[in-house]
């Protein structure tokens, strides 16, 4: 199932990008005393009692913005919270009920959406009192909170997720499978103006989406449904996800939510890169969501046709693939041209290899044999020096899409993680698994 999208909103210095490297656990939004000084928005993927979700951070909402800059924040504001599941609405008990927060709710309440009222900087029990004055504000309950000190938090982070459990995501679409109902959903997946929506209308062979040489012509992401030697696919074209800069139009940061979730519900992604230049930071940042997502994996390097060529010039793009994206190093890559048609019948081909991979199912005897060969060949470490040897009992795959494989371990909260990765490197090189990931969890 798709991840649901909780949005972190309020005026300006309420305290939620604290709110927010809380909730995921790491200082990624900027944090200052200054109003205003969240200008991009920020999403990452968060779990807390089992339930994973998408996290929003967004800028300071300032109701009837007259400043240019505000009011791209306030259109960015109302763009996430009109897709999300459910909003943290953050007020400040120190500073009391403020007009900006009244017309917020207000706002809100005409959204008619999902509501938990975060009374944040109470951090002292005394001002829990203090908190229950934002009632009037329309809201039955309020959580009082210390995000700095993560006063609270668990019981906002509790109701959250008993809410979010009650009611699906609005976006309702599943990962499909092989063959099934729907098809195998493809999702195209890159920086504007890589030739993303070029490439979706030679696939589809129809001139269906909005082409430009202008970053960020295709707006929304557009399903269409086509075949491939008897196979049923689903092409998702998304919006080009920009960098987060302070300029982003608010259509552009939607269409990045919108990606996002159309990355929960593939069954693929294709990774379209721009061979006529570097591979960039963006580059990466959208090859980590596909690596989040848990989704097979091929990248297409576009305009082939483009590059004066030798014969390193191949080798040279994978390399520096690997050495940009190491995450996706099981990825398949394609040299094509969406121009010229250069290996276009390739990427359907390899797209259903990449699928069936995800698919696979590796019998307990293979697995153990591997395992065995690996644990002998380099035997098991643990985190920090002078600890007794880690035993790995054994392996079976407990689940597909994408494979999974569980190992009973002595103390699991001990194993080295590169020793997992070590793992994960040998049972690649004995399984088929290209395109796929590859997940390993210790028991």
């Amino acid at each position: 199932m798709p991840l649901p999208v909780v949005a972190v909103v309020g005026r300006p210095n309420v305290g939620k990008s604290t709110l927010f490297n809380r909730l995921i656990g790491a200082r990624l939004a900027v944090v200052d005393d200054t109003p205003g000084v969240t200008r991009d928005r920020l999403v990452r993927r968060a779990d807390w009692n089992g339930l994973e979700f998408h996290l929003v951070d967004t800028g300071g909402w300032v109701p009837e913005a007259d400043d240019v800059m505000d009011h791209r924040i306030l259109e960015q504001v109302l763009e996430a919270v009109r897709i999300c599941d459910l909003v943290l609405f953050v007020v400040d008990v120190r500073a009391g009920v403020q007009p900006h927060d009244r017309v917020i709710a207000r706002e809100l309440f005409k959204l008619d959406l999902p509501v938990l009222l975060a009374g944040n900087k109470a951090d002292h029990d005394r001002l829990d009192a203090d908190a229950l004055e934002f009632l009037e504000l329309g809201w039955e309950t309020i959580f009082p909170i210390a995000a700095a000190e993560g006063r609270g938090v668990a019981d906002l982070l509790d109701a959250a997720v008993a809410r979010l459990r009650s009611a699906p995501p609005r976006s309702v679409n599943t990962r499909a499978g092989l063959g099934g109902e729907n098809g195998v959903r493809v999702t195209l997946v890159g920086r504007p103006n890589v030739g993303k929506s070029s490439l979706a209308n030679l696939l589809l062979g129809e001139e269906r989406m909005i082409v430009d040489n202008q970053p960020g012509t295709t707006r929304d992401a557009v399903d269409a449904p086509f075949r491939y030697h008897g196979h049923d696919l689903i092409l998702v074209d998304t919006a080009g996800m920009r960098r987060r800069v302070e300029s982003q139009p608010a259509y552009e940061f939607y269409a990045t939510l919108r990606a996002m979730r159309a990355l929960d519900r593939s069954d693929i992604a294709v990774l379209v890169l721009d061979a006529t230049e570097p591979i960039t930071r963006q580059d990466a940042r959208i090859g980590s969501l596909i690596e989040e997502a848990r989704t097979g994996v091929v990248i297409a390097v576009n305009k082939w046709d483009l590059l004066e060529k030798d014969e390193r010039t191949m080798g040279d793009w994978v390399r520096r693939i690997q050495e940009h994206l190491p995450f996706l190093a099981f990825a398949p890559i394609v040299f094509i041209s969406a121009l010229t048609h250069q290996r276009i019948h390739r990427l359907p081909e390899v797209v259903m290899t990449a699928y069936e991979n995800t698919r696979r199912e590796i019998g307990t005897a293979d697995l153990n044999r591997v395992l065995e060969r690996a644990t002998d060949h380099n035997p098991p470490r643990s985190r920090g020096s002078g600890q007794r040897p880690i035993r790995i009992y054994y392996a079976t795959q407990v689940r597909t899409a994408p494979p999974t494989v569980a190992l009973f371990v002595s103390e699991p909260a001990r194993m080295a993680h590169d020793y997992l990765r070590y793992l994960v490197g040998k049972f690649r090189e004995e399984f088929p698994l290209e395109g796929s990931p590859l997940r390993l969890v210790m028991r």
